[in-house]
């Protein structure tokens, strides 16, 4: 595994960052977001962090925690989705902290926020008022039903299960009577949200410069879930089954020497494959298997007795290894431990060391999934400490002497 203070291919650092220039002001909390910005960071924008002064954002009050060299606890959420960025501190419920965002717009390309519709708005801080301040900045909202539509949901709080159940994703997996089965280890929701923020962020840089303006980014979590459902709303309309239904040919996890792996056949050819590879001739001449359509109904019956007979004294990478050489698509189903140990994510550089400030061994987050071939990667600065940066980033940005830092320190507003 990589250390965030390392480089990643240095020989490519002449060529800079793509997004080195880009100055992006983050009122942010918890994952969607704050990854967003924290791909934005890893893309060599300056991230500037906007907290409440004394609690921080919410993503530090997640489980499991470290301590810091504050004292302070700080949740597993903030911990990886908040590296390379600067903290300020602001009380935005203090007019004079929401004249010190004001202030802070023009000198930043993109404010990015993710509270409630109309929250920023009731602040002082709507599109209406920043577009005024500086018409070229780009406002990034990232909520669970958006901004510049009408939603009757619109005053419902989201977090990443509820998109995905709304987006049809775990009646999908279920069926009817199931009971649901929520994914309580992976972010998709938030994450995959983040993507699209990003993406929108990136699209409006490109406007503006061929027109000079800004313009307001508005991302909904319920929308990009129903992107990302992607069979759920379509295969009723063609008139073909739903994943849970089956009919899709043989898409099935089996057992091997020291796990489990997935294997994906939905053509013709990938059968007459697995056969072959399996000697299993009989199965290009079974009544049974003749539609593509009744393969999986035949897993038990047919196919997993004789894969996982084959695969008994193999362990994962090597029935996967010759699975894929016979030309069918096959992956491990992978733990933690096989992540850490994994070939392609260390060659890729998709896991990261970060150092804890309580002395235990290091925590490990993503990596950066972008590779470029002209960008180096990394290092990158380990995660901020509450209100770390709010003298040095105020003072750079709006030129505030040591007098007026300690009488806004003093009344509460700058942490």
């Amino acid at each position: 595994m990589f250390r965030i203070d390392q480089t990643r291919h240095p020989e490519r650092a002449r060529w800079g960052k793509p997004l080195e220039g880009v100055r992006v002001l983050a009122i942010e909390q918890m994952q969607a977001l704050p990854h967003a910005t924290q791909l934005m960071a890893q893309l060599g924008a300056d991230v500037v962090k906007v907290e409440h002064p004394v609690h921080g954002e919410s993503g530090r009050g997640a489980r499991p925690a470290v301590t810091d060299e504050q004292g302070r606890q700080v949740g597993a959420t903030y911990l990886r989705n908040n590296l390379g960025k600067r903290s300020i501190g602001i009380d935005l419920k203090q007019p004079e902290g929401v004249e010190l965002i004001k202030r802070l717009v023009p000198r930043f390309d993109i404010v990015g926020e993710n509270f409630r519709p109309g929250t920023l708005a009731r602040l002082g801080l709507g599109y209406d008022v920043l577009g005024e301040i500086d018409p070229r900045v780009i406002l990034v909202s990232v909520s669970g039903f958006g901004n510049l539509v009408e939603s009757p949901y619109a005053s419902w709080p989201a977090y990443a299960p509820i998109a995905e159940a709304m987006a049809g994703f775990l009646e999908m997996a279920a069926g009817p009577e199931a009971p649901l089965r929520l994914n309580t280890y992976g972010a998709l929701g938030d994450i995959g949200t983040g993507l699209f923020a990003v993406i929108g962020a990136l699209s409006a840089l490109q406007h503006r410069q061929r027109t000079g303006l800004g313009q307001h980014v508005d991302v909904a979590m319920f929308d990009a879930m129903v992107t990302m459902a992607d069979l759920v709303p379509f295969m009723p309309s063609v008139g073909g089954p739903m994943p849970r239904e089956g009919g899709f040919g043989l898409i099935e996890g089996f057992r091997c020497k020291d796990g489990r792996f997935v294997i994906e056949v939905i053509r013709e050819h990938q059968l007459e494959a697995l056969a072959g590879l399996l000697d299993r001739p009989d199965w290009l001449q079974d009544p049974r298997l003749a539609r593509r359509e009744d393969w999986d109904r035949h897993v038990d019956d047919v196919f997993r007795p004789a894969i996982e007979d084959w695969a008994a004294g193999k362990t994962k990478l090597e029935a996967c290894d010759a699975l894929c050489r016979a030309g069918v698509a096959a992956g491990p189903s992978n733990t933690a431990a096989d992540l850490y140990r994994d070939p392609h994510v260390e060659a890729r550089g998709m896991l990261l060391e970060v150092e804890r400030p309580d002395g235990e061994p290091p925590f490990v987050v993503s990596g950066n999934p972008v590779k470029l071939s002209r960008t180096a990667e990394g290092p990158l600065r380990s995660f901020p400490r509450l209100n770390e940066h709010t003298d040095e980033v105020l003072t750079e940005s709006l030129g505030l002497d040591s007098d007026t830092l300690t009488d806004l320190r003093e009344r509460g507003v700058i942490g």
